[in-house]
């Protein structure tokens, strides 16, 4: 082989070295992004439970006014 060759296969493994570098740092920001939205979704999925379990309560006590009358 020559040097040239050697140069530009050199080349070619550094740009893919960098390319899987800066890949793996999205894939860190992406698990990252992932978590947060996990913890919020947990959040949201609670008050949403919580809304549920309020309007249950309140048609709960409608059914009774509705039936004392």
């Amino acid at each position: 082989m020559s040097f040239e060759v050697l140069e530009q296969l050199e080349a070619k493994v550094q740009s893919a070295v960098d390319t899987i570098s800066i890949l793996q740092m999205e894939i860190e920001e992406l698990k990252q992004t992932n978590v947060s939205l996990s913890e919020q979704n947990e959040q949201l999925q609670g008050e949403h439970q919580l809304w549920q379990d309020r309007l249950r309560t309140l048609l709960g006590k409608m059914d009774q006014m509705e039936q004392a009358n």
